[in-house]
């Protein structure tokens, strides 16, 4: 169960601010922690979720050089943001982009960093390439697709709904694909697929390796549908395909600082240009916190989830 408590505000330590939160972003994560499926890393908040915010410096640590009292910034957290009050390291906050409101900006934290690090980085997505996210609208799947396109990639989604596509369509997707009515493998088969994002798994990995170009990539960032699969080696092989995946909330500090900086100098200037915008799907206040989550397992929304302090 989620239920409010008043706990003392939190001291931050060296290299940390205190951010007074305005806002806070409501991720899948966020519910497995909660039901005791997704224990945080050492160090963070065993029972308040929330891994990304928006809000104002509070106070600074000793060593902390960036930042200073009243400065508006949103931040990847490990665990915590569910709150009033939080601290972080200095390196996981970047100025709020400018034009967007707080609560625009606590949807992009956790969203933009995996989808940076996974596609562009593991997934090494070129101008030209061809990109396929399966959840295309969900939080991390409207990231996807609007960096993607922005970088110059054709981009290919699945997602639950005839609304889900056309919302993905509208981000700039050039098809999508409603896996509850069509296989995906069959509508793509001839379009040929350099990077796959993929957070479904099961069913889906032998398609997705079917869809691959030569030299193409899988990235996995979850595995919803089931992580063991049996795979035919000889078919990586000949295509020469990139398998890899990765989890970001346990990485360390300065793993996520360096990747805070590749964020603020590649994405931020997408998001300040207009070729990205944030998609609230609705916000709720930090009270009713457990409508949030009721929403985000009824998978209705498309989009981000924002709780607020009000």
């Amino acid at each position: 169960m989620l239920e409010m408590q008043e706990r003392p505000v939190p001291v931050p330590g060296d290299d940390e601010v205190l951010i007074r939160i305005e806002a806070a972003g409501v991720n899948r994560p966020d519910v497995a922690q909660r039901k005791g499926n997704y224990p945080p890393p050492p160090g963070a908040p065993i029972d308040i979720p929330g891994l990304e915010v928006a809000g104002i410096i509070e106070a600074c640590g000793p060593g902390v050089s960036r930042w200073k009292k009243d400065d508006k910034v949103c931040a990847l957290l490990a665990g915590g943001g569910y709150a009033q009050f939080v601290t972080v390291n200095e390196g996981q906050c970047l100025s709020l982009p400018q034009g967007l409101t707080f609560e625009e900006a606590a949807s992009l934290p956790e969203t933009v960093f995996t989808v940076w690090y996974n596609v562009f980085q593991k997934g090494a997505l070129k101008a030209g390439e061809r990109f396929l996210v399966h959840g295309g609208s969900s939080g991390i799947g409207i990231t996807a697709i609007q960096l993607a396109k922005a970088f110059g990639a054709s981009v290919f989604a699945t997602a639950g709904s005839e609304e889900k596509c056309n919302a993905c369509i509208a981000l700039g997707a050039d098809e999508c694909i409603n896996y509850k009515k069509e296989d995906f493998e069959a509508a793509f088969q001839q379009k040929g697929i350099d990077v796959v994002l993929d957070m479904v798994g099961g069913d889906y990995v032998l398609k997705n390796i079917r869809l691959l170009r030569a030299d193409g990539r899988i990235v996995f960032i979850n595995a919803i549908n089931g992580s063991k699969v049996e795979l035919n080696i000889r078919d990586i092989m000949v295509k020469r395909l990139t398998i890899t995946g990765s989890t970001l909330r346990n990485r360390e500090i300065s793993f996520k600082a360096a990747l805070a900086r590749e964020v603020e100098k590649h994405v931020w200037p997408v998001i300040e240009s207009g070729k990205f915008k944030p998609v609230i799907y609705r916000t709720f206040p930090l009270q009713e916190a457990h409508k949030a989550h009721e929403l985000m397992e009824s998978s209705r929304h498309i989009g981000k989830i924002v709780l607020l302090n009000e």
